[in-house]
């Protein structure tokens, strides 16, 4: 008698589960997921006919090894009919970026991204970073690679500008002008040293430089200062050639600007071996807004195009799309991504654009050769740390904990984690501690 636990008998097991399911399917667009023993997501899906699409993986010996121990390992099957395949898409990238299915390319590290925000709803605006839900009233400039990026770029525009950056309630206190003002990087209208009108100009002037009229900007500042050097006011004139120079510092930043880009994001893939990075590009304007680098998960008989496409669903899901993305490689199903998101997804062949996707994909290189030099260092690690306590193997999983207290009070735990592919900052937990002393170490434990 056949063992009911072998990979043959699991296979066929599964087939015949998804077989069964096939006959309930409608022949209409929908997401599909493949359970394990434990309810948990293997793979999420989604189709242009659920029928047509899932009755593709009864066919075993057709598939491909990861395929078929995929299925020997589906116990059951969940389906989410929708209206378009447009609708699919968008559920599926949703769905796996919460189920985080094993058989799945898995954009792992998503976070948000900062803008420049110039507030709407207050005389006198405000000049800030905003992360997050774009809620409050005004104009938002962006996304900016990170912190780093966004924090140069609103130092050089208080500096150019002299803009605000204190909030409402602070401003509305003030009774005199603050070390912004005195280091010029504030007008001070919050005690009148700065009228309506000019700080409109101002603001006017910082809102043409973000939607890519630099040079508009500069020369209106250029002639300002020519004008002021002219009749012999030289305190102004030295102010608006300060102004220039802290223009000219955002643009040296920003060394690999197209005029015509306009709105676009540029992505380029790079492998090797079994890893892949993909690199991406932000212009908004025509100016450069930085750049991030991604290793997402995948499986690595999966094609550049699916990987790609996997990548631009979920990457944006949550975020603003923008008019145009360029891309080394054209995703899988690229006309449907342009439906679902509303964008345009371009492969360049030639010209400008095209050495500029060459650079980006000589970043992903690059990047890439980096990260797998810091993932062979993390290896070595743990195997080294293996040795060292006779572990049967190097440990996949390592937490630190630490505690502390204020006078023995407010109890606090903290947990980092790492791994082989470095630490797991999504992993990181803080514990409030009411069950211990703030003597007992142990307790707190």
């Amino acid at each position: 008698m056949d063992d009911p636990d072998t990979q043959e008998n699991q296979l066929a097991r599964g087939a015949a589960l998804i077989k069964a399911f096939v006959k309930t399917l409608p022949d209409r667009p929908g997401v599909y997921r493949m359970l394990d023993e434990a309810g948990d997501a293997l793979y999420v899906g989604k189709a242009a006919s659920l029928k047509k699409r899932v009755v593709s993986y009864t066919h075993v010996n057709k598939l491909p090894v990861r395929l078929r121990r995929m299925i020997a390992a589906t116990r059951d099957m969940m389906f989410v009919t929708t209206h378009t395949e447009a609708e699919a898409l968008l559920l599926e990238s949703n769905l796996i970026k919460k189920l985080k299915p094993r058989y799945n390319v898995l954009l792992r590290d998503d976070k948000s991204f900062p803008y420049i925000l110039l507030t709407g709803d207050h005389d006198y605006p405000l000049l800030t970073k905003h992360r997050g839900a774009q809620k409050r009233k005004g104009d938002y400039f962006g996304p900016f690679a990170d912190a780093g990026a966004v924090n140069r770029t609103l130092i050089a525009l208080q500096k150019a500008f002299m803009l605000r950056n204190c909030s409402d309630s602070v401003f509305a206190g003030r009774t005199r002008p603050c070390l912004q003002y005195q280091i010029k990087r504030c007008t001070a209208p919050c005690v009148g040293l700065c009228s309506r009108e000019d700080y409109a100009a101002q603001l006017r002037q910082a809102k043409a430089f973000l939607t890519g009229k630099s040079v508009a900007v500069q020369k209106e500042l250029a002639a300002a200062m020519q004008e002021a050097s002219d009749a012999r006011n030289y305190e102004t004139a030295a102010r608006l050639r300060d102004r220039l120079r802290a223009l000219s510092a955002i643009q040296a930043h920003q060394d690999i600007n197209l005029p015509d880009m306009g709105d676009a994001d540029v992505i380029g893939l790079f492998r090797a071996g079994d890893v892949a990075c993909l690199q991406i590009f932000f212009f908004r304007a025509g100016q450069t807004f930085g750049n991030r680098a991604y290793f997402p998960r995948h499986n690595p008989e999966d094609p550049d195009s699916d990987i790609l496409a996997a990548f631009i669903a979920q990457f944006y899901e949550n975020k603003p799309v923008p008019v145009r993305i360029l891309v080394s490689h054209l995703p899988a199903q690229h006309a449907l991504l342009q439906e679902a998101y509303t964008t345009e997804i371009v492969q360049p062949k030639r010209g400008g654009k095209k050495r500029l996707l060459d650079f980006v994909v000589r970043n992903a290189r690059e990047a890439l050769e980096r990260e797998s030099l810091k993932r062979a260092g993390e290896k070595q690690n743990l195997a080294a740390l293996a040795r060292l306590f006779a572990l049967a193997r190097p440990p996949e999983r390592i937490e630190v904990y630490d505690n502390s207290h204020i006078g023995g009070t407010n109890m606090v735990g903290a947990m980092i984690v790492a791994g082989p592919e470095g630490f797991v900052k999504k992993a990181y937990r803080k514990f409030n501690i009411r069950t211990a002393g703030a003597a007992d170490d142990y307790g707190m434990m």
